[in-house]
C-alpha cells in the first residue's frame, strides 16, 4: 500500500519503519515472533468481538473497505497472545 500514489505522505515513514521491523523479524532464525499488521483504517469504535483473519494481503470487505476498531484490534492481539496460531509469521485482521 505504501507505494500507492494515494498513500498519505505523512504516514510513509511509519509504514517504512514497520516494513523494516517485519524484515528483521523474518530474518531472525531463533526468535519466536508474531507480527500483527493493521488494516488500512484503525480507529476507536465499538468492540464487536468479531474479526476476520488474513495473512500478507490487505483484508477488504465487499465495499473495498479495510478497517477495524481499535477495540477489536486489541481483542485480536490478545486472542493471539492467549492462543497462538501465527508463530513466526505476520497476520492481519479486519471487520
Amino acid at each position: 500500500m505504501v507505494d500507492d500514489p494515494g498513500f498519505p505522505a505523512d504516514l510513509r515513514p511509519i509504514a517504512a519503519a514497520c516494513a523494516a521491523q517485519l524484515d528483521l523479524c523474518r530474518a531472525d532464525t531463533s526468535a519466536d515472533w508474531v507480527y500483527l499488521s493493521p488494516p488500512a483504517l484503525l480507529e476507536p469504535g465499538e468492540r464487536t468481538g468479531t474479526y476476520r483473519l488474513g495473512t500478507d494481503e490487505l483484508l477488504v470487505d465487499a465495499r473495498g473497505t479495510s478497517a477495524i476498531s481499535m477495540e477489536d484490534f486489541a481483542v485480536a492481539l490478545l486472542d493471539e497472545a492467549e492462543l497462538p496460531k501465527h508463530r513466526r509469521t505476520r497476520f492481519t485482521v479486519a471487520h
